[in-house]
């Protein structure tokens, strides 16, 4: 009766260290950030720690491009302070993963978080890179094409936008919405130059890039002001800087018709240049 008690025990002890670790190893491992952030001291020092549920080894993806170990060891409480000052990125706000390995070889990464840089980027490098800045300055400045029609009439236009204040939004990958200033210049028409101001709310979508319903005002400083609803679909992008966009814009005057114009436009949007708030 003794040996049955020990055998039976002993099967359920091999049984419940079984199920445990099962369980473990089909547990996924939790990550809790704690402190993300640069200081403002040189030379600006990258402060990070987090906790994770289990001892696992860690390290940290910073911009998608520098990698850099935070625990060679199986930890639980995981901290890193990493020199960023040598580092090329393009915007302050900089995104980062982390990727976790618990002893059992499960990987697991993060939702990707960011920090600000306590200073402006600038970029740096050699000849090319310069020259593939100088090109991109270029192509951002360059006005696009725009196709008025106007009391039966129709006109070939160039217009630039440039937008200058942005929202930001959970993607990073276009702001939420932005305001934007614009030049227009109509070819043969009787009224050629107008200013504009605009606000544009972006929908990013899973097939083209974004839809972006907007509403602006417009001037020629000599009388002839009035208001442009607009609709603005992003296409695709370009080098993963620049979007191509196709817009409808109707400019109507409030106190007469006579104004009333019809633009579609094929552009190029970049929030490079403008203030992200």
């Amino acid at each position: 009766m003794k040996k049955l008690f020990i055998l039976l025990f002993t099967v359920f002890l091999c049984y419940f260290n079984y199920a445990q670790n099962e369980d473990t190893t089909h547990q996924g491992i939790e990550i809790f950030l704690i402190d993300a952030y640069c200081k403002p001291d040189t030379p600006h020092p990258f402060i990070l720690s987090f906790y994770t549920d289990v001892p696992a080894k860690s390290r940290v993806i910073l911009d998608k491009k520098y990698e850099f170990e935070v625990s060679n060891q199986f930890n639980e409480l995981h901290s890193a302070q990493i020199d960023v000052s040598k580092l090329v990125f393009m915007n302050k706000i900089v995104q980062f993963i982390i990727v976790a390995e618990d002893s059992i070889g499960n990987k697991v990464t993060s939702e990707t978080f960011d920090f600000d840089l306590p200073y402006e980027p600038v970029i740096t490098g050699g000849s090319s890179l310069l020259t593939l800045c100088l090109f991109g300055g270029f192509v951002f400045l360059l006005p696009t094409p725009n196709y008025v029609i106007q009391n039966g009439q129709s006109y070939f236009s160039l217009t630039k936008e440039i937008p200058f204040l942005s929202f930001r939004s959970k993607s990073f990958r276009y702001p939420a919405s932005y305001f934007a200033i614009e030049l227009t210049y109509i070819f043969s028409a009787e009224d050629k130059k107008f200013f504009r101001t605009s606000y544009k709310r972006l929908f990013e979508l899973p097939v083209i890039e974004y839809i972006a319903p907007g509403f602006g005002g417009y001037t020629n400083f000599a009388g002839n002001n009035g208001i442009s609803p607009e609709f603005t679909i992003g296409l695709f992008r370009v080098f993963d800087t620049f979007t191509i966009f196709t817009r409808y814009r109707y400019n109507f005057k409030p106190s007469g018709n006579k104004s009333h114009f019809h633009e579609i436009n094929l552009g190029l949007y970049s929030g490079f240049f403008s203030i992200y708030l």
